[in-house]
């Protein structure tokens, strides 16, 4: 059998179908989900050991990997998919958040007339308005700034958004227009006053990404799919192939990541999904592959809420290197970033904090000096790899587009590389029309473009308001459950513990500073939550919006996975453990424990040191040099307040750095110049003592909640 042509990826569905594609017998397509549920994992591993030979298997459950399946499944053939993490745990779930069809790729398309990049654009568009339609719970339009500072810019940038508002067409999500100077700063107080001329304002889309990806998968599964996470692939299964005599891709050999169980599952068909890692699932198949993916590191930052405007974004088209800065609202906080720096492809990226400051700087630079922009504001950050196509005549990565590819190697491997996550449905279209061909498959046309995801066929904008009145829940958890899950919300809502309270009647919150309640840990367990990482980071967000929050969280969270999975006292306290270097390496505690440990910086004034140590004293009152719980406990009693022991341990636990139980003066003294610089900000421990200082004559009670809790 002859190898398929590369597929062209500007073409249009139609385009496509134009070529010499043709169905083989084509299969029924599904046009209802067979699921009611999504099956449970342990029912998905029996359907993959059970199932002599599946049409088509899947390797990777990012956003491709997920919408292959779901094409695939829905199109009438039988199809699996294995993820050796967690749906959603690598890439796509390390984005900017933004659906978009990419200003700066008409940019380029236009300057080089290249018309492979505005095809790009064009097909991005029209995907972006798919994704906001068939998820309208996890997406919505965004309104993002163009601040302008030189009057020549005005013209320029505003013929290239007006063009991009045409090259939408019947998908433009709202009209571009411009601002003046006095409107711009009314929706955006903050913004750099000087020599600002006015702004252009655009819209794109925003989204969930790591739920949007897990909706895709568990869609997947209603609809047939077998998909299964922790299900490592170890090696490629082949079989000779009767007419031509050539080795073929058959299945794989995979083994069960929590169990260590190994099996194999075959399948007529073999598609590499698996993003930064298509080349290592490449050369399973030939060790002498050549590399295809070039991959790229981009970091993000997240910053308290006020950074922002609640409901508009900022682009900053060059920043000081030349590359492109998104300053935008998120769950009611704010992300900032990203680079774009070649990298070693790992499963454990880590933002360095060369970055994050890269990040900080260009953010200084579009606020007003009114607003100290602080290293110690800096909430969660992270870094997602990028999976850009090789392009072998580009010296970087900044250069190289982000289109896709799908590849077909002499033994059948199917190989989808490259792309961005709103071209997800059109990636996973082309590569089931390249399987079909290549492999004689019986199936329809795809079947993806309006096909709900899980949650969002009966969501509305008011569905929230329901919640509240049925169950008694808060309405900031009801918006957010509803945002959340969709039209599953109520599910969620069901599990919901009774608060004790007059109001809310049901939702225990996990922090009190998030609307994220228990019983989405219980709920998150049947969407495949097999760990605490996937429950703080990919099931809530909390991991990518505060850290320190998600630390606080995670005792919780695994005792209510352990009653539900049954975990011994031995693998909660793994769980944990695990749980707690996920939050310091790939989230950006590390950093955070970075700033109170350089020990040559306590760079306070005489009077400050004298202010601070009067300050300890009042706590440390038998001079023993440390203070313990103990002594937090008596002065709190003095002034009549009573606090939790437990959020004692985890106020002091902040600041104690050598991790003995205590806080030693030197300790206190590195904080207060940490906060000075404004490397850190809400330190609890800080604010507590200083307003038990203020109280200990008056007597009132004192707010220990954090401001905001940065790193």
């Amino acid at each position: 059998m002859e190898p398929v042509p590369q597929i062209p990826v500007g073409s249009s569905s139609s385009e496509r179908r134009r070529m010499t594609l043709a169905y083989v017998e084509a299969a029924e397509c599904i046009s209802e989900p067979v699921n009611r549920e999504p099956p449970s994992r342990e029912a998905q591993l029996l359907t993959l050991q059970n199932t002599s030979e599946f049409d088509v298997l899947v390797i990777g459950g990012g956003a491709t990997g997920c919408g292959c399946a779901l094409d695939a499944v829905t199109r009438g053939l039988k199809t699996a998919l294995v993820e050796r993490d967690d749906f959603s745990s690598g890439t796509s779930s390390r984005s900017t958040k933004l659906i978009h069809g990419g200003v700066r790729y008409l940019q380029k398309a236009i300057m080089k007339l290249d018309i492979e990049q505005y095809r790009m654009v064009k097909e991005a568009l029209h995907e972006r308005a798919n994704l906001l339609e068939i998820a309208p719970h996890l997406s919505a339009p965004l309104p993002i700034m163009l601040p302008i500072y030189k009057w020549w810019q005005l013209p320029y940038y505003w013929v290239g958004i007006k063009l991009y508002d045409l090259v939408a067409g019947s998908n433009c999500l709202r009209g571009s227009y411009v601002l003046s100077k006095s409107r711009a700063l009314e929706h955006f107080p903050m913004l750099q006053k000087d020599k600002l001329v006015g702004a252009i304002v655009y819209y794109d889309g925003q989204h969930n990404d790591a739920r949007m990806n897990l909706a895709i998968a568990l869609t997947a599964a209603r609809y047939g799919a077998a998909t299964a996470n922790y299900m490592e692939v170890l090696s490629l299964l082949k079989k000779t192939d009767p007419e031509t005599g050539k080795q073929r891709v058959s299945g794989v050999r995979c083994k069960d990541v929590l169990t260590g169980q190994e099996f194999d599952v075959r399948a007529k068909c073999v598609i590499n999904a698996t993003g930064p890692f298509t080349d290592t699932v490449r050369k399973m198949d030939d060790k002498n592959a050549t590399a295809i993916c070039q991959p790229s590191a981009g970091v993000h930052i997240v910053m308290p809420g006020y950074y922002s405007p609640e409901n508009m974004g900022l682009l900053d088209p060059a920043t000081s290197d030349g590359r492109v800065i998104f300053f935008l609202p998120w769950q009611k906080m704010t992300i900032a970033g990203t680079t774009d720096t070649p990298t070693d492809v790992t499963h454990h990226p880590i933002p360095s904090e060369e970055d994050i400051n890269f990040i900080l700087n260009e953010v200084r630079n579009y606020l007003s000096c009114d607003v100290e922009v602080r290293r110690g504001d800096v909430l969660a950050a992270w870094s997602g790899i990028r999976p850009l196509v090789t392009d072998p005549k580009s010296a970087d990565t900044q250069s190289i587009s982000r289109n896709h590819v799908v590849d077909i190697s002499e033994s059948g491997l199917i190989t989808i590389a490259g792309g961005k996550w709103t071209t997800y449905r059109s990636m996973a279209e082309d590569t089931i029309d390249a399987a079909i061909k290549e492999h004689n498959l019986k199936a329809g046309p795809s079947r993806t473009v309006g096909l709900f995801l899980q949650g969002g066929k009966d969501w509305s904008p008011t569905l929230y308001i329901r919640l509240v009145q049925d169950y008694g829940l808060e309405s900031e958890v009801a918006q957010h459950l509803a945002t959340t899950y969709g039209d599953k919300a109520f599910e969620v809502a069901k599990m919901a513990s009774v608060t004790g309270k007059r109001w809310p009647i049901v939702g225990v919150r996990l922090v009190s500073e998030f609307p994220y309640i228990e019983a989405e840990v219980k709920y998150g367990i049947k969407e495949y939550a097999c760990t605490a990482v996937d429950m703080i980071s990919r099931r809530t967000r909390l991991a990518f919006l505060n850290v320190q929050a998600a630390e606080e969280a995670l005792p919780r969270i695994v005792e209510l996975m352990g009653r539900e999975l049954n975990w011994d006292d031995y693998k909660k306290q793994e769980e944990l453990e695990t749980a707690r270097k996920f939050l310091y390496y790939e989230m950006g505690y590390k950093s955070r424990s970075e700033q109170l440990t350089d020990r040559s910086e306590i760079s306070l004034l005489p009077s400050d040191i004298d202010r601070y140590k009067k300050r300890f004293h009042k706590f440390d009152a038998d001079q023993k040099g440390f203070i313990t719980i103990v002594d937090v406990q008596r002065v709190l009693e003095s002034i009549n307040v009573q606090m939790d022991e437990n959020t004692l341990h985890e106020i002091l636990n902040e600041v104690d750095l050598n991790k003995n139980g205590q806080v030693e003066l030197n300790e206190f003294l590195q904080l207060m110049s940490a906060i000075q610089k404004g490397r850190v900000s809400g330190s609890r421990l800080a604010i507590l003592m200083k307003t038990a200082e203020e109280n200990l004559d008056r007597r009132v009670p004192i707010p220990v909640d954090r401001s905001c809790g940065g790193l």
